[in-house]
């Protein structure tokens, strides 16, 4: 446990930080498995651009790395195109 006035303060925060960081991830991946669910390619289609952001976001505040944002953003595109 935190013996300092600011070791505690950086535990709120990181905590803080910590169920922000996991909402938006989870909300993300919802959005995600829920494009990947769809059939329909003029719906996808739709979605996607706001899929885009959310991962982009997401790598821009550091959640998660660019890397794996632009791996989650071109399988989304790969899928799409298979869709007829």
């Amino acid at each position: 446990m935190a013996n300092h006035a600011s070791a505690e303060k950086r535990h709120r925060q990181s905590e803080r930080r910590r169920l922000h960081n996991k909402y938006y991830a989870k909300t993300t991946r919802n959005a995600i498995r829920a494009l990947r669910n769809t059939t329909d390619k003029g719906e996808a289609q739709a979605n996607a651009p706001k899929v885009y952001a959310m991962i982009d976001k997401l790598a821009k505040i550091g959640v998660i790395h660019k890397n794996k944002a632009a791996n989650l953003k071109s399988g989304i595109a790969i899928y799409i195109n298979k869709l007829s």
